[in-house]
């Protein structure tokens, strides 16, 4: 095997920081815009057809784009904001740029599982627009909101692997440049496994959490 074992915890390491940063970033940029999709939609608290048409395309749009040609296409913004196109910081920006809008449809579909009964009685109590979304409709979509960000996070994952055809770091920069470049099928194995492993762990951890909250 060409790589010792601090390469790979190093490469995990990279790779946790990716997922984590993105994660939060994405989920940062994607609720706000689940939550504006579903309220601006047509017969919703805040019916608004011009936002919801402009946002509802601007996240087809991303959503259209290939992973790896959208990680080649904003490298200048890549550059822009991190003053680099390598290495794991950089790889971060496409990364958001990737699960923001994925997160926003992911949220936008939890949301729209709600009973429309919780909003007519949340109306019927004389709770603001803004109140019926923050204490019924999230509270109430919560277990699906797990799930979702269960999903978003297995897919960051993936995602961060693919980053490594750039230079991004992480498991998935070791995959390559040692075990598809270099034939080092003992560090392809290693890579794979880990990834299977930290994939399995958190859709386990995704479902309980969701099935706990559910059973309350």
């Amino acid at each position: 095997m060409l790589v010792n074992s601090e390469q790979i915890i190093q490469a995990l390491i990279e790779t946790l920081q990716m997922v984590a940063f993105s994660l939060l970033f994405s989920a940062v940029l994607g609720v706000p815009l689940g939550i504006a999709l579903v309220v601006t939609r047509k017969g919703h608290l805040l019916e608004n057809a011009p936002v919801f048409n402009v946002l509802n395309s601007l996240i087809n749009v991303f959503r259209s784009v290939p992973f790896i040609i959208l990680l080649v296409a904003i490298i200048p913004l890549t550059r822009l904001i991190v003053g680099t196109s390598i290495g794991t910081a950089a790889a971060v920006v496409p990364l958001v740029f990737y699960a923001g809008p994925y997160i926003a449809r992911l949220v936008e579909n939890s949301l729209l599982e709600v009973d429309p009964g919780v909003i007519e009685a949340a109306e019927s109590m004389g709770a603001t627009p803004w109140q019926i979304v923050f204490k019924f409709i999230l509270p109430e979509a919560m277990s699906s909101l797990i799930l979702a960000f269960t999903i978003a996070t297995v897919g960051l994952i993936g995602a961060s692997a693919m980053a490594g055809a750039i230079g991004g770091g992480g498991l998935g920069d070791l995959a390559i440049t040692y075990g598809y470049q270099r034939f080092d099928t003992q560090t392809m194995f290693i890579t794979v496994g880990i990834l299977i492993v930290m994939v399995q762990g958190l859709q386990s951890l995704g479902n309980i959490s969701a099935k706990k909250i559910r059973r309350r």
